[in-house]
Parts: C-alpha cells; structure tokens; sequence
C-alpha cells in the first residue's frame, strides 16, 4: 500500500461545498434567504416549520419531528464515517440501516445545497431525546440529572453538526436564532439561543 497522497490537480479538481451560518433576531429575514437559491438544486430541511416567508419558493423539502429524523438525515446525505463503531450514530451500520428505510442516496444527488431552518429547533429537539436517554439519570438515585442531559446534548450536537461539515460536496446553509436578552447591567446582549 502506497501513501494515499492527494495530487493538488486532484484536490482542486473535487467539487466541494461551502458551509454557513445565518444568525439574526426573529423576523429580520434569515429564511427568506432561502428565495435566493435556485429551485431545482437545493432542499429545505424545515424544521421552524416556518415556511409561510418563503411560500412561493417552489423547491422541495423535508420536514423532520424528531431528533433521530435529523441524524438519520445527516448520515443519509454525508454517508458513513468509517472512524466509527456499529453502534454510533454515523456509522457504516446507521448508514446501511437509513439507506434501506429511505432508498438510494443518489437521489439526493440534484441537490448542491442543503438550507437548514434552523439549528435552534435542532438542538431543542436534541435536548427533548436527551432528556430520555440513560445519561439524563443519576446512576446513584435514578432522578433525572441535567448536567447528564446537557453533556449528552453538547456531545450529540458537535457529532450532527461536524458529520454535516464533513460533506464535501454540498453547501450546507444553517440558520439560527439570536435572542436580545438584558444582562446584569440592564445592556443588550445578543444570545444564540
């Protein structure tokens, strides 16, 4: 086996994808953003379920309730990470699994951009199955622990955001929602919420 170098005629060559992020105030236009992009090549993964701004936009959607529709929805169109074990999300398994529920993943081909409304309600329905999961329970009294949900939480947000980043060849548009909140000296304060 020979070093597995990359030519830079071969790194140039690769089609690849920008990745981005839209933050603003409610209501200052981040999803009309997605009026800019052409129809025919980009899915809305609405999950603000907030589409009445866009509503001549004719391009196709999806439309996830749950967390596990939003991984299962990452490694359908990023494919599998080979880093990772049978049991992770991610994983060769999740991806063979997810490809047998949904079909072949070329039919996600025609789309060069993935506009995604929004990482806010993406990390609230991280947290809701979170809170479920065996981490969000003292082991001791097995009472609900926050700092075990919020540290799956933490953990479960960066694999979905990062196995995204990794998809090299499809802009991925994130939007998300900034709060103006008052701090401690009565000044505003934008906040990701």
């Amino acid at each position: 086996m020979s070093l597995p170098i990359i030519s830079a005629e071969e790194r140039l060559s690769e089609k690849r994808g920008i990745k981005g992020v839209l933050l603003g105030i409610s209501g200052v236009g981040k999803t009309s953003q997605l009026l800019t992009l052409p129809e025919n090549n980009t899915l809305f993964f609405d999950l603000e379920a907030g589409d009445i701004a866009v509503q001549d936009w004719h391009g196709n959607s999806l439309r996830p309730k749950t967390w596990q529709e939003c991984r299962d929805f990452a490694v359908f169109i990023g494919g599998p990470n080979p880093a990772l074990r049978d049991d992770q999300a991610y994983s060769q398994a999740h991806y063979d699994a997810i490809c047998k529920q949904l079909g072949d993943p070329k039919q996600l081909d025609q789309y060069d951009t993935i506009f995604i409304d929004s990482i806010t309600v993406a990390g609230r329905l991280c947290f809701q199955w979170c809170k479920g999961q065996p981490q969000a329970y003292s082991e001791k009294t097995g009472k609900a622990d926050t700092r075990g949900a919020y540290g799956l939480h933490g953990q479960e947000m960066i694999a979905w955001l990062t196995h995204l980043q990794h998809t090299r060849n499809k802009n991925i548009w994130f939007v998300g929602i900034l709060d103006e909140k008052l701090d401690d000296f009565n000044r505003k304060q934008l906040k990701v919420s």
